[in-house]
């Protein structure tokens, strides 16, 4: 089953019923002034990065780094081209308290339904929508703020992966968790060598 490669917009939010003052904000670099630039406060950053053979390799180097935490939602990536969706959905389910939904949303529809599943049964519930095939060979993980730890989610693997204490504790994230974040997007850019195609969105409120 292959799906329809995500496209973040600003109404992108709006539509899956979360409230207006939540959206996306793109990202322009990595480094301490451009970060600077990120609405605050921002409660999740997700990176957008080719799927190449040295990332390949390096996730086999984190096979045993897979952080179990009931208090983390996770949820697996079980169709192709759903990594976006996925993506998203971490970065709003491990912030759902600090957010608004209207009633008739589907994305908090989603939340409610799934929230006492497993990964696998969560992803099973997600397959339900199906729509068309695109190719693209690109990737969306998300990283959040949980209880003070920074976690990365990428629905191919078995869970989240634990990068510890954030700099300052918060219960969302500040300009210095986003700097924490970004220190890890930046391995993921030095570890492709010549790689340019790397983008980075934040979710933020206004």
């Amino acid at each position: 089953m292959e799906w329809t490669a995500m496209e973040i917009n600003p109404e992108m939010m709006s539509k899956l019923g979360v409230g207006e003052s939540w959206h996306f904000v793109d990202v322009l670099g990595l480094e301490g002034e451009q970060l600077s630039a990120v609405p605050r406060p921002c409660c999740a950053l997700m990176l957008l990065f080719p799927l190449t053979q040295q990332h390949e390799s390096f996730r086999q180097q984190q096979a045993d780094k897979v952080a179990e935490n009931s208090e983390v939602y996770f949820l697996k990536q079980t169709v192709v081209n759903s990594c976006g969706t996925i993506a998203l959905l971490h970065a709003v389910a491990n912030n759902k308290s600090k957010l608004t939904f209207d009633t008739d949303s589907a994305l908090k529809k989603f939340l409610d339904e799934t929230a006492n599943m497993s990964a696998n049964d969560r992803a099973k519930h997600l397959e339900k929508n199906q729509p068309e095939a695109d190719k693209v060979n690109f990737h969306f993980i998300a990283f959040v703020n949980v209880n003070g730890q920074l976690y990365e989610f990428d629905g191919r693997m078995n869970g989240p992966v634990n990068h510890g204490d954030l700099s300052h504790f918060s219960s969302v994230f500040l300009l210095n968790h986003v700097q924490d974040a970004a220190k890890v997007c930046r391995g993921f850019m030095e570890r492709e060598q010549g790689e340019v195609r790397f983008s980075a969105v934040a979710f933020c409120h206004s």
